[in-house]
């Protein structure tokens, strides 16, 4: 499994694992029910501490993108549940107002920001515009 983690990065290590297995999932890389490494393994691939993976997991837990079946590992849930439009709004609607406020502040252009995001969609659905 390939994530893309900086070290120097001043996003922390776990939200860094979480985004990867995230875009995994928007982009199909991951699919529903595949499979991911165990805690200590994806720790020793990536040289982090096991606690470290344990956080992202117990987060994409929480947010429906992983199940944690006791003895049999973790799965992808690239489901309804992860997907859930609502709730993703109500999480990162304050987040994307932040990040537009400071394309207005910058005076960043309307249609060069809706082209940036419509690019990453187009990317990520493995479509062009």
């Amino acid at each position: 499994m390939l994530l893309q983690i900086d070290f120097a990065s001043d996003r922390p290590i776990y939200m860094q694992i979480r985004d990867s297995i995230v875009t995994g999932i928007a982009s199909g890389t991951l699919k529903d029910g595949d499979s991911l490494p165990s805690v200590r393994t994806l720790g020793t691939e990536i040289g982090v501490n096991l606690h470290t993976v344990n956080k992202a997991y117990q987060l994409l837990q929480s947010e429906g993108f992983i199940e944690i079946q006791r003895r049999r590992g973790t799965f992808i849930k690239a489901d309804s549940t992860a997907k859930n439009a609502a709730d993703f709004l109500e999480k990162y609607g304050k987040t994307l107002k932040i990040i537009v406020s400071e394309a207005v502040t910058r005076r960043v252009d309307r249609a060069v920001l809706h082209q940036m995001i419509d690019h990453m969609y187009d990317e990520l659905e493995g479509t062009k515009s």
